[in-house]
């Protein structure tokens, strides 16, 4: 089915990856469905993981990804309107029943649906503990979940750090696509399973990484970089969950 606006929004971001003269590596594409249904679970040490693996999604196999992102997003006016003319999926964080099952019709439609089972972008740029619901989703649709890692996009945009735009040249952002995972029963034991998955993939993408990242603020510090700790990185995340739920309290206590 043609769809002008996504194909519109897929040229505009290949053409500021050539702009930006973006180096994919890419491993593991063909565990990516050329038909039918699939979670594509990404890590999330960037802005920018969505743009940069729908592109080489599509440059494998022409299929688009459906992503699920908050509702804010959704209510900003022409970025809304992008959105759900993309078929995009908004999320409400207060009542999330509606896009859970909105994505999961997708889903047994035959969509591939992105996710990010993080929660939020991960400022020590290790793999954090994930939440269920990629997991439940593949489940309740019976489709596979794919997991995917992302390396070195963040050295493009991520939270806490300004990129300046010389540095942006030229990077090599690197893709790993996992082995499909079949979930049935217990949707912890099978997002424990997704995380082992997404940690040995970006280790490997590490370890491979054609840039040396001793020193460099986008290398976790457990491989001799200066990134925020992983401890430092939850208790920020701690204390910014917290600020959000004190904000809808006293939002919810003016009506």
């Amino acid at each position: 089915m043609s769809e002008p606006i996504y194909t519109a929004a897929i040229s505009a971001g290949r053409a500021m990856f050539a702009a930006l003269r973006v180096k994919p590596i890419v491993s593991g594409a063909s565990n990516i469905p050329d038909s039918g249904g699939a979670v594509i679970a990404m890590t999330h040490f960037g802005y920018l993981e969505f743009a940069l693996v729908e592109w080489v999604t599509w440059l494998h196999n022409r299929r688009r990804i459906r992503f699920m992102a908050k509702k804010p997003v959704f209510d900003k006016p022409v970025v809304g309107w992008l959105m759900r003319s993309m078929k995009h999926i908004s999320v409400d964080m207060t009542e999330g029943s509606d896009a859970y099952a909105a994505a999961v019709a997708a889903l047994r439609g035959g969509e591939l649906i992105g996710v990010f089972p993080e929660a939020g972008v991960s400022a020590s740029f290790t793999v954090r503990e994930l939440k269920t619901g990629a997991a439940r989703l593949a489940a309740e649709a019976g489709v596979p979940l794919i997991p995917v890692a992302v390396w070195g996009g963040q050295r493009l945009m991520t939270k806490g750090h300004k990129v300046r735009m010389r540095e942006r040249f030229g990077i090599p952002v690197t893709f790993a696509f996992g082995a499909p995972l079949s979930v049935s029963g217990d949707p912890r034991r099978a997002t424990d399973e997704l995380r082992s998955s997404l940690e040995h993939l970006v280790a490997d993408l590490q370890r491979e990484y054609p840039v040396d990242g001793t020193g460099k603020w986008w290398q976790p510090q457990e491989l001799g970089g200066t990134a925020m700790s992983r401890e430092d990185a939850a208790a920020l995340e701690a204390e910014r969950a917290a600020r959000r739920a004190a904000r809808g309290t006293t939002r919810g206590s003016t009506r």
